[in-house]
Protein backbone atom coordinates (compact mmCIF):
# COMPACT_ATOMS: atom_id res chain seq x y z
CA UNK A 1 0.00 0.00 0.00
CA UNK A 2 1.38 3.35 -1.17
CA UNK A 3 1.71 6.11 1.38
CA UNK A 4 -1.23 8.00 -0.26
CA UNK A 5 -3.35 4.71 -0.22
CA UNK A 6 -2.15 4.45 3.65
CA UNK A 7 -3.56 8.29 4.55
CA UNK A 8 -6.39 7.86 2.21
CA UNK A 9 -7.73 4.87 3.96
CA UNK A 10 -7.35 6.63 7.60
CA UNK A 11 -9.41 9.44 6.60
CA UNK A 12 -13.30 9.14 6.76
CA UNK A 13 -15.60 10.46 4.10
CA UNK A 14 -18.67 11.71 4.34
CA UNK A 15 -21.96 10.21 2.22
CA UNK A 16 -24.94 12.79 0.94
CA UNK A 17 -28.07 12.60 2.03
CA UNK A 18 -30.70 12.75 -0.93
CA UNK A 19 -34.07 13.89 0.63
CA UNK A 20 -35.78 10.79 0.95
CA UNK A 21 -33.01 9.11 3.69
CA UNK A 22 -33.38 12.24 5.40
CA UNK A 23 -37.12 12.05 5.35
CA UNK A 24 -36.90 8.47 6.81
CA UNK A 25 -34.18 9.08 8.98
CA UNK A 26 -36.34 12.32 10.93
CA UNK A 27 -39.59 10.09 10.25
CA UNK A 28 -38.25 7.35 12.44
CA UNK A 29 -36.35 8.65 15.49
CA UNK A 30 -34.40 6.75 18.05
CA UNK A 31 -35.02 6.98 21.98
CA UNK A 32 -30.96 7.27 22.22
CA UNK A 33 -30.97 10.57 19.83
CA UNK A 34 -32.73 13.84 21.56
CA UNK A 35 -32.57 15.89 19.02
CA UNK A 36 -31.71 15.83 14.55
CA UNK A 37 -27.95 16.42 13.83
CA UNK A 38 -27.51 20.07 12.37
CA UNK A 39 -27.39 19.17 9.05
CA UNK A 40 -31.25 17.39 9.26
CA UNK A 41 -32.15 20.98 11.10
CA UNK A 42 -32.46 22.88 8.18
CA UNK A 43 -35.91 23.87 6.38
CA UNK A 44 -34.43 25.83 3.15
CA UNK A 45 -33.26 23.47 0.40
CA UNK A 46 -29.91 23.83 -0.05
CA UNK A 47 -28.98 24.65 -4.16
CA UNK A 48 -25.12 23.42 -4.52
CA UNK A 49 -25.67 24.44 -8.33
CA UNK A 50 -23.88 28.03 -7.96
CA UNK A 51 -21.26 27.25 -5.27
CA UNK A 52 -17.59 27.55 -6.55
CA UNK A 53 -14.74 24.86 -4.77
CA UNK A 54 -11.06 26.06 -5.05
CA UNK A 55 -9.71 23.73 -6.80
CA UNK A 56 -7.33 20.59 -5.15
CA UNK A 57 -3.88 20.79 -4.16
CA UNK A 58 -2.03 19.17 -6.86
CA UNK A 59 1.16 18.38 -4.78
CA UNK A 60 1.29 16.03 -2.64
CA UNK A 61 2.22 15.50 1.19
CA UNK A 62 3.83 12.56 2.63
CA UNK A 63 2.71 10.84 5.03
CA UNK A 64 5.03 11.30 7.88
CA UNK A 65 4.51 15.38 7.07
CA UNK A 66 0.66 14.38 7.04
CA UNK A 67 1.22 12.66 10.71
CA UNK A 68 2.64 15.70 12.31
CA UNK A 69 -0.73 17.01 12.06
CA UNK A 70 -2.25 17.29 15.27
CA UNK A 71 -6.38 17.38 15.04
CA UNK A 72 -8.77 17.23 18.00
CA UNK A 73 -12.63 17.40 18.92
CA UNK A 74 -12.38 20.62 21.17
CA UNK A 75 -15.45 21.53 23.24
CA UNK A 76 -16.46 25.25 22.75
CA UNK A 77 -16.66 26.47 26.79
CA UNK A 78 -16.63 30.17 26.26
CA UNK A 79 -16.74 32.23 23.17
CA UNK A 80 -16.86 36.13 23.21
CA UNK A 81 -16.21 38.46 20.71
CA UNK A 82 -12.38 40.11 21.15
CA UNK A 83 -12.69 43.99 21.79
CA UNK A 84 -11.67 46.10 19.27
CA UNK A 85 -11.68 43.34 16.62
CA UNK A 86 -14.05 43.52 14.23
CA UNK A 87 -13.41 39.65 13.02
CA UNK A 88 -11.95 37.83 15.97
CA UNK A 89 -13.67 35.39 18.35
CA UNK A 90 -11.80 33.85 21.23
CA UNK A 91 -12.92 30.40 21.95
CA UNK A 92 -11.84 29.01 25.46
CA UNK A 93 -11.66 25.08 24.66
CA UNK A 94 -11.74 21.71 26.56
CA UNK A 95 -8.88 19.98 24.55
CA UNK A 96 -8.85 17.11 26.86
CA UNK A 97 -5.56 17.75 28.38
CA UNK A 98 -7.38 19.28 31.99
CA UNK A 99 -5.90 22.74 30.64
CA UNK A 100 -8.05 25.38 28.97
CA UNK A 101 -6.84 26.35 25.26
CA UNK A 102 -7.52 29.32 23.84
CA UNK A 103 -7.75 29.92 20.05
CA UNK A 104 -8.69 33.45 18.10
CA UNK A 105 -10.70 32.54 14.92
CA UNK A 106 -11.54 35.52 12.49
CA UNK A 107 -15.29 34.35 11.49
CA UNK A 108 -17.59 36.73 13.62
CA UNK A 109 -18.79 37.94 10.47
CA UNK A 110 -20.48 34.35 10.16
CA UNK A 111 -20.73 33.16 13.58
CA UNK A 112 -21.50 34.89 16.78
CA UNK A 113 -20.65 34.05 19.76
CA UNK A 114 -23.31 32.15 21.36
CA UNK A 115 -23.93 30.39 18.59
CA UNK A 116 -21.15 28.07 19.38
CA UNK A 117 -20.85 27.88 23.35
CA UNK A 118 -21.04 24.46 23.84
CA UNK A 119 -20.91 22.92 20.20
CA UNK A 120 -17.75 20.57 19.56
CA UNK A 121 -15.45 21.40 17.02
CA UNK A 122 -12.45 20.49 14.94
CA UNK A 123 -9.25 22.34 15.56
CA UNK A 124 -4.74 21.95 15.18
CA UNK A 125 -4.12 22.02 18.38
CA UNK A 126 0.05 22.00 17.58
CA UNK A 127 0.82 24.86 15.82
CA UNK A 128 3.00 27.46 17.63
CA UNK A 129 0.97 30.16 19.44
CA UNK A 130 0.03 33.55 17.27
CA UNK A 131 -0.50 36.59 18.99
CA UNK A 132 -3.48 38.58 18.02
CA UNK A 133 -4.63 41.97 19.46
CA UNK A 134 -2.42 41.29 22.06
CA UNK A 135 -3.69 37.41 22.90
CA UNK A 136 -1.81 34.36 22.34
CA UNK A 137 -3.67 31.76 19.85
CA UNK A 138 -2.74 27.87 20.39
CA UNK A 139 -4.22 26.91 17.57
CA UNK A 140 -6.44 26.60 14.62
CA UNK A 141 -10.53 26.12 14.34
CA UNK A 142 -11.13 24.30 11.07
CA UNK A 143 -13.53 25.62 8.81
CA UNK A 144 -14.94 24.62 5.11
CA UNK A 145 -15.09 27.45 2.79
CA UNK A 146 -16.64 27.80 -0.55
CA UNK A 147 -17.81 30.91 -2.65
CA UNK A 148 -20.98 31.30 -3.83
CA UNK A 149 -22.30 33.79 -6.09
CA UNK A 150 -19.00 35.69 -5.40
CA UNK A 151 -19.42 35.72 -1.86
CA UNK A 152 -17.31 33.90 0.35
CA UNK A 153 -19.21 31.68 2.91
CA UNK A 154 -18.07 29.87 5.92
CA UNK A 155 -18.65 26.88 7.99
CA UNK A 156 -16.78 25.58 11.37
CA UNK A 157 -16.54 21.92 10.84
CA UNK A 158 -19.07 20.35 13.76
CA UNK A 159 -19.10 17.06 15.04
CA UNK A 160 -21.34 15.12 17.36
CA UNK A 161 -21.51 16.26 20.55
CA UNK A 162 -21.01 12.69 21.58
CA UNK A 163 -17.35 12.24 20.09
CA UNK A 164 -14.96 13.39 23.33
CA UNK A 165 -12.89 16.43 23.80
CA UNK A 166 -9.32 15.62 23.11
CA UNK A 167 -10.41 13.06 20.61
CA UNK A 168 -7.84 12.62 18.04
CA UNK A 169 -8.97 12.39 14.08
CA UNK A 170 -6.86 10.43 11.59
Amino acid sequence: MSHVEEVRSHIPTMKPLDKKESAERTAAPTAAVSEAPAWEQTTEPIDFSKVEIEPLFQDFVDFETFAKSDFRAVKVKECTAVPKSKKLLKFVLDDGTGTDRVILSGIHDTYEPEELVGKTLIAITNLPPRKMMGIDSCGMIISAVHHEEGVEKLHCLMVDPHIPAGAKLY
